[in-house]
């Protein structure tokens, strides 16, 4: 409830191994990545999604100050109640929000400007708000109040949610594609 997230030693008792500021408001739930072992992504009340290197936990708990995040994507609109990294992908990261969305993002994605330009230059393409990040590859709409996402653990890609309307499969057409 104050904003920290704390990585726990159970050989030691009574105090946190590593404990830092994370967010301004709660941290809702946080993930480790299984394929990259010292990342760890937290979703906040605030709808923030912050991923972090845990090597540079040490240096923030020494000094007590606020750990350094690797990326901030601030797309919710509302407090992000489940996150998870893929298996089939040490970049790749799902969400869900309050907000009635679902997303996947690809951190290994970078703005291409040249890119965007020749695409916007096709006929028929939408212009992209310059706040939507690059990393976003895809957003689920229309689920009411998601409370869980999670990877497919057979078909790359496919997720599954848990919302007040049912349960979900999707599979977005840009993700998970290659052969594992």
């Amino acid at each position: 409830s104050d904003g920290r997230v704390c990585v726990w030693d159970t050989r030691t008792r009574g105090k946190p191994a590593l404990a830092v500021k994370a967010h301004a408001t709660d941290v809702n739930v946080m993930s480790w990545n299984k394929k990259v072992n010292y990342m760890l992504a937290t979703g906040a009340d605030d709808g923030a999604l912050r991923i972090w290197d845990l090597r540079s936990f040490g240096a923030a708990a020494a000094s007590n100050e606020s750990a350094k995040f690797v990326a901030n994507f601030t797309f919710h609109r509302a407090p992000v109640t489940s996150i998870e990294w893929a298996w089939f992908d040490g970049a790749m990261i799902a969400s869900a929000s309050a907000d009635h969305t679902v997303c996947v993002w690809d951190l290994a994605v970078e703005r291409d400007a040249e890119e965007e330009a020749a695409a916007m230059a096709a006929e028929g393409n939408a212009i992209a708000p310059d706040d939507l990040p690059p990393q976003l590859m895809f957003v689920h709409q229309g689920l009411k109040d998601p409370k869980e996402i999670h990877w497919h653990h057979q078909i790359p890609g496919m997720c599954l949610t848990t919302a007040a309307d049912g349960f979900n499969a999707f599979k977005a057409y840009n993700v998970g594609n290659e052969v594992v």
